[in-house]
């Protein structure tokens, strides 16, 4: 099983990730917020992800890993 993990003070809500997510299982975090201001993104519902990858891909600040559960 995959897990997604965010590197929270990385993340600068762009929603990338967001849009690249097949199963749409990823948002924008509604009560945390990085020492930026930025409210990072955050996974839904992990044990639908599927371990693709097109999150960590698609960040263009590689605040996102993919790690084996």
């Amino acid at each position: 099983m995959k897990r997604v993990v965010f590197n929270e003070e990385r993340c600068k809500s762009c929603e990338l990730c967001i849009n690249a997510c097949p199963k749409k299982i990823l948002q924008i975090s509604k009560d945390k917020m990085n020492n930026k201001g930025y409210r990072p993104a955050e996974i839904t519902d992990n044990e639908k992800c599927i371990g693709c990858a097109f999150c960590a891909t698609i960040c263009p600040d590689a605040a996102i890993k993919i790690e084996e559960v």
